[in-house]
Parts: C-alpha cells; structure tokens; sequence
C-alpha cells in the first residue's frame, strides 16, 4: 500500500475514554488513526467507525494489542505500516489502575509489577520502537516531517495517592521517559511531549463522581469543573498540528488549574 496522504497517528488504549476523545479530535484535524484496544473490540470498532463519521476524508482502522507483551507491541507497528505505511505521531496512552485501592503499608508486589509492565515498560519499548521507524521515515522520506511522540500520564505523576502507590510511581516513571526520548531524539527533529490530564469524566471515573464533585465545589481546581476527554484531544491536536515547534520534553497540563500552588 503506498503512503497515506493525511498523516497518520497511533493511539494506545483509543477505544475509550481520553484515548477515543484524542481519536476523535485528531480525526476532526484531518489525520488518519490506528486505534489501538487490549480487550474491548467493540468499543474500538465504535470509535473508529465516529471518527469516520465525522471526518470522510480520513481513515480510521483499529487492531487489537496488549502492550505489555513484545510481540504485540511489534504487531501494532506491523499493521500501522500495513494500513498507512506512515507514522508521523505515536500517542501512549494505554494504561491501567490498580484493581483495588490497598494501603502502601499493605501494598502487593503483584499489583506493582502489572502497573509498571503495563505503564511504563510497555511505552518505553513501544517508544523505542517508534522512534527506531521515525528516523528511517525521514531518512527515506526527507519530504515528510518528523515525527512526534505524545505519552498521556497524570497529575498522579506528582500527586502522592498511598493508597495507589503504584500507579504513582508508574505514572512518575512515565514522566522521565518522556525527558529520556525528548533528550535523545532532538537531533532527529522529533519533538517529545507529556500532557497531565487532571479530572477527566469518562467510564473509568464514573464511580467516584460524587466524591470528586464535592472536591471541585470545595475548590480543588481554579476552573471548577471535570475535564473531558475532548479537552486532552484538543491539546494532543495542538502538539500534532505543529504548534510548538522549539519546545521538547514539554508538559502540558490538562487539569483545570490543579497544579497550582494557591494561597
């Protein structure tokens, strides 16, 4: 298949929630989409047939994937170059939770293991090899731009939560992967960024929205209300339409003012 005309982007986890809200806006941008889904392959078939819908001028294909296992990994980039024989934007946004809130005194080496295979081992390698296609790309191809790499993490990044220590430290991980590819890919063009979503409403956090509304009423963000999935898609659209092209290694954080240190 010869290269697709709109470029084309690479979504982990992009069948639900923050990953099918960044499929949906980069399809509205015009590029094309790889969504990627571990378990629930109808709610991939459903984004991509929205991100159809709401833009006839791309392509939105999907394939299965758990990006823990290597062999998976390999296989999402096989069919990205089967489908578009083009990268120009990995996104890492797959990822998971604890299965249960434990205590960090009582906390499980099993639970642990799961979230740093699945949160950072997974994108690191899956960057690895992004990165790897990337550089051949522009050697092959000077005409296109380089790529760029976007890794979704969390204000859990900096936000100590014992009772999920894990995600914490796999989220924090995460975050020095992504100032590790950005120092090591400047000389290729391709530019390295974080985006820190905050509260996000999707299926994921439905079961704690009364306890985070009473939070925002209190005044836990500035801007007092849940984010949504589009407002993570806008800000990846932004980095993928070239927005800040002297900056790497950037984060952007979607959170409705949390970060802030507020008197």
């Amino acid at each position: 298949m010869t290269a697709s005309k709109n470029p084309a982007a690479l979504i982990t986890g992009g069948s639900r929630g923050i990953g099918r809200g960044i499929a949906l806006s980069l399809a509205q941008a015009g590029w094309d989409v790889l969504i990627n889904f571990r378990s629930n392959e109808s709610a991939g078939r459903q984004t991509a047939a929205d991100c159809a819908q709401a833009n006839a001028a791309i392509r939105a294909e999907i394939c299965q994937g758990d990006i823990a296992n290597p062999a998976d990994r390999a296989r999402l980039l096989d069919v990205m170059r089967e489908k578009f024989s083009r990268l120009d934007l990995l996104v890492n946004n797959a990822g998971v939770a604890p299965t249960e809130r434990v205590d960090l005194l009582e906390a499980r080496e099993e639970s642990f293991d799961r979230l740093i295979n699945i949160n950072v081992k997974g994108p690191y390698f899956l960057t690895q090899l992004a990165a790897r296609w990337m550089i051949d790309q522009r050697a092959k191809f000077p005409d296109l731009p380089a790529g760029q790499i976007v890794t979704i993490l969390s204000i859990s990044a900096y936000t100590a939560s014992v009772s999920r220590g894990d995600y914490c430290v796999s989220k924090a991980g995460l975050s020095m992967m992504t100032d590790l590819f950005a120092a090591r890919l400047a000389e290729y063009g391709i530019n390295v960024f974080e985006i820190r979503p905050g509260i996000i409403a999707t299926d994921m956090t439905a079961g704690v929205k009364e306890k985070y509304d009473a939070l925002i009423a209190r005044g836990l963000t500035p801007i007092a209300r849940w984010g949504t999935p589009e407002d993570v898609g806008r800000a990846v659209v932004a980095i993928a339409n070239r927005a800040f092209p002297f900056s790497t290694g950037q984060i952007f954080n979607i959170d409705g003012g949390f970060h802030l240190r507020i008197l």
